[in-house]
């Protein structure tokens, strides 16, 4: 079912594409020199500027040099764009941009800064001293077809050169020492999430919850009858901020406003007023670098106010869809985002439990968020940027909330979101509480 309806949309866009006399390509990304990361998001952005429209991007690898052994390994992925270029035009702006990033070819496959290849245009096959589509190496490379894959997974070669799928080249492939594991960058003081990585850490993520109304009212005081704005207290704050750097706490969550069942929403500028202060405060610490900086907000004007003020990620429990702005204000920031599984708002979240139609929670859960992962590409965030959230707590029941833990290993794996890592937030949390009394 999933093969038919990937087809059917394929070619709905196809057509699209040839009424516009706009043309669908695949461009390799890769890099193994300096900042990798910085580098293949710049080349992303300057394609963008040149009028190369990116559609979508796999998932980055991190994947050991091949052919000259001795360099660094490499960051590679894959983008799905548009243009209006001919395959040689193409091709000249992807050299440039190779130049205006500052590669300097060495020896062939050698060290690069930034690697940008054509893979696929349309359905063309052209063999010509400067270039030949498809890639004539696409089938015997994992760190080409992994990211193929993470996009069209379905898809033959052009003019059927192949019988074999993209999907099923890549499982024909013998195993990479050590496997392929996606990446997502956290901040650039902290190394990268490796979700499929075997010797891969769990991180933990600390919260801060920064309301009158908290549980644990972080470094807080109350508001003062004058005012409803709370006051930052370093006094409580700076001993909470050491003991957590000493549990080796990768993450900390800073909210602005409970998002508990039948919460009062508060407006942006309080809950800018809540947490600006503590993200100044914590940057403004040296001590404090290797914490990456989380926000919990659905409001995109606080979002990029604290990304600004030095946030790392942006926490939205709604995945954006309280706030149409949020999505394309994030893409605009480039940093990563948490997209977390509610349905309604927290006022009306606790009365939308029914998964039926989908068949039980746990495929509900996934086929929402793969429209959220899918949404969020479309407004132009990197699929190397997302981290997902089943939503623990939000619009699930308490047998519902069981399920998804017991099975959340099949969530990890679900066709369109597999190799993106996960967020699991369960603590404290009510249902706890009911079952262990």
């Amino acid at each position: 079912m999933l093969d038919k309806e990937h087809k059917l949309l394929e070619a709905s866009a196809e057509l699209d594409r040839q009424r516009l006399d706009r043309h669908r390509v695949f461009l390799a990304l890769g890099s193994n020199i300096g900042n990798r990361l910085a580098m293949i998001e710049s080349a992303c952005s300057e394609l963008s500027h040149r009028g190369i429209t990116i559609l979508r991007t796999s998932l980055l690898y991190e994947t050991q040099p091949k052919y000259v052994e001795d360099q660094p390994s490499f960051f590679n992925g894959v983008c799905e764009a548009e243009t209006t270029l001919s395959p040689f035009q193409l091709l000249d702006q992807l050299k440039e941009v190779e130049m205006a990033l500052g590669r300097k070819k060495t020896i062939e496959n050698g060290p690069r800064s930034i690697d940008l290849d054509i893979l696929l245009y349309d359905d063309a096959t052209i063999h010509a001293d400067r270039l030949i589509i498809p890639h004539p190496r696409i089938s015997e490379r994992d760190f080409v077809l992994k990211p193929i894959c993470d996009l069209i997974p379905y898809s033959f070669p052009p003019k059927r050169s192949s019988m074999q799928t993209y999907q099923t080249q890549l499982s024909a492939l013998p195993p990479s020492a050590p496997p392929l594991s996606p990446i997502t960058p956290l901040s650039p003081s902290l190394p990268p999430i490796t979700s499929l990585s075997p010797t891969r850490k769990t991180r933990l993520m600390a919260i801060f919850n920064l309301t009158p109304d908290s549980f644990s009212s972080d470094g807080l005081q109350s508001p003062s009858e004058s005012s409803d704005q709370p006051s930052l207290d370093p006094v409580t704050l700076l001993p909470k901020l050491h003991s957590l750097v000493a549990q080796q706490i990768s993450i900390l969550d800073i909210g602005g406003q409970s998002t508990r069942p039948h919460a009062t929403p508060v407006p942006p500028h309080l809950e800018l007023a809540r947490i600006l202060p503590a993200v100044r405060f914590i940057r403004s610490k040296p001590e404090f670098n290797n914490l990456a900086l989380s926000i919990d907000t659905f409001y995109s004007p606080v979002a990029a106010a604290a990304v600004e003020a030095g946030a790392n990620i942006v926490n939205d429990v709604s995945a954006g869809t309280l706030d149409a702005d949020m999505l394309p204000t994030v893409a605009k920031l480039g940093c990563s985002i948490v997209l977390m599984h509610m349905r309604g708002t927290p006022q009306t979240m606790a009365g939308l439990t029914d998964y039926s139609p989908h068949g039980d929670v746990v495929a509900g859960v996934a086929a929402e968020l793969r429209g959220r992962v899918e949404a969020a590409q479309a407004a132009g965030i990197r699929r190397w940027r997302i981290l997902l959230d089943p939503g623990i707590g939000f619009a699930k029941t308490q047998a519902q909330n069981l399920e998804i833990l017991r099975r959340l290993g099949e969530l990890r794996e679900w066709d369109g979101l597999k190799g993106l890592p996960w967020v699991v937030g369960a603590s404290r949390k009510g249902f706890i509480g009911r079952i262990t009394g």
